[in-house]
C-alpha cells in the first residue's frame, strides 16, 4: 500500500481543499503508518485488459493467445487476464498461456471476475467465497498476484450498511485465502454498492488486510456536490495496489470525457507504482470499435506514462 502521510505532504494542502469532503478521510488515513518499503516516485507501467477485446474474442475473432502477442506488438508492460474469456481452467492450458506471455516478456498485471460479495443470504455468500477461491486459484496457476472482485449492487430491501457489511465479511474471508497463495484481492469501484469512495475507503479500513486493496476504476464514482470523480480517485489511490483499469469516457448519460491528464498527475502526487491497463469499452453510440479505439486509448496511456513515470 502507498504510505498515506507521504500521499497528503506530497499533495499538498491546495489540492486538499479541491478534494473537498474527500480530504479529510486522507488526512486521517496519513496518521496511519503505512507501507515504508517502497519508494514514492511513481512507477506507471501501461497495459491492456483482455476484457477490451471482450466482443472479438466471444465472437471467435480473437484468443486470449492473440492479445498476449498483441501486447508485444503495442509495447505493452502487461495485460490483465479477464478470467470469463478463458477457453477452460485446466492447469494445461493455464501453464500454457503463462509460458507463452513468459516468452514474449509479457507480464499478468492481474486477473478479473465477476463475483459478487453483496448477496442476502448466508448460502449465497459462502457459495460466492468458494466460487472466489476458485479464481484465486487460477489465478496463482496463470502466475498473476491479483485477482479482481466486486462488492456488487444493491439487493432490493437491502440498506448500504447492511451491504457494505457483506463486502466485509466477504473480503475478510476471501483475503485470508489469496494471501495464503500470495494473491492480492483487489476490490473495484464497479457500479452498484462500491461506486463511492467513501464505501470503498471504508471497506478497505474495516477489512485492515495486507492482501486487501481497491482494483481502481477511473470512471465508475458517482459524482456527489463535494466529491467529483478525480476527488475520489485520489482519495482512493492510497488504497490502490498494482493495477488500475483506464478508460477515456466516464460512466454516466453524457458519457463525459476523463481529462487524462489530471489523471495521470493525480497517480504522480500519490507516487502510485503499479499497472495502468486500458479497459475500453465501446458502450455508446459514436464511440469508436475496438480495433480503433483500443490503440488510440493505449497510445494515450503510453504518452502520460512515459511522461510522469519512473519507469
Amino acid at each position: 500500500m502507498l504510505d498515506r502521510r507521504q500521499f497528503v505532504r506530497t499533495i499538498g494542502l491546495g489540492a486538499m481543499a479541491g478534494i473537498g469532503g474527500v480530504g479529510s478521510q486522507i488526512a486521517a488515513a496519513a496518521e496511519s503508518e503505512g507501507n515504508a518499503d517502497k519508494s514514492k516516485v511513481a512507477r506507471l507501467l501501461p497495459g491492456n485488459c483482455a476484457y477490451s477485446y471482450g466482443k472479438d474474442i466471444q465472437q471467435g475473432k480473437m484468443t486470449l493467445e492473440d492479445v498476449i502477442l498483441l501486447a508485444v506488438e503495442q509495447k505493452l508492460a502487461a495485460v490483465d487476464m479477464t478470467v470469463y474469456y478463458l477457453k477452460n481452467t485446466t492447469p494445461e492450458y493455464l501453464h500454457s498461456l503463462r509460458l507463452l506471455a513468459y516468452k514474449h516478456g509479457v507480464a499478468f498485471s492481474g486477473t478479473a471476475c465477476r463475483s459478487s460479495m453483496v448477496q442476502t443470504t448466508a448460502d449465497k455468500r459462502a457459495a460466492v467465497l468458494n466460487e472466489i477461491k476458485g479464481w484465486v486459484d487460477v489465478t496463482a496457476q496463470l502466475g498473476a498476484s491479483q485477482l479482481r472482485v466486486f462488492a456488487g449492487k444493491l439487493p432490493d430491501g437491502a440498506t448500504l450498511q447492511e451491504a457494505t457489511g457483506w463486502t466485509v465479511e466477504g473480503m475478510k474471508a476471501a483475503c485470508d485465502y489469496s494471501g495464503s497463495k500470495g494473491i492480492v484481492l483487489g476490490l473495484e469501484d464497479h457500479q452498484g454498492v462500491t461506486q463511492t469512495s467513501d464505501v470503498c475507503i471504508e471497506i478497505m479500513q474495516r477489512v485492515n488486510h495486507p492482501y486487501a486493496s481497491i482494483n481502481l476504476d477511473i470512471t465508475n464514482f458517482i459524482a456527489s456536490p463535494t466529491q467529483d470523480a478525480y476527488a475520489q480517485i485520489a482519495a482512493c489511490l492510497p488504497y490502490a495496489s498494482g493495477n488500475i483499469h483506464i478508460r477515456d469516457h466516464f460512466y454516466g448519460d453524457d458519457h463525459a470525457l476523463v481529462d487524462m491528464e489530471r489523471v495521470w498527475k493525480l497517480f504522480a502526487q500519490a507516487g502510485y507504482q503499479g499497472y495502468v491497463s486500458a479497459e475500453y469499452e465501446a458502450n455508446f453510440p459514436g464511440c469508436l470499435p475496438p480495433s480503433t479505439g483500443v490503440p488510440k486509448l493505449l497510445e494515450t496511456i503510453k504518452t502520460l506514462c512515459r511522461k510522469y513515470s519512473s519507469a
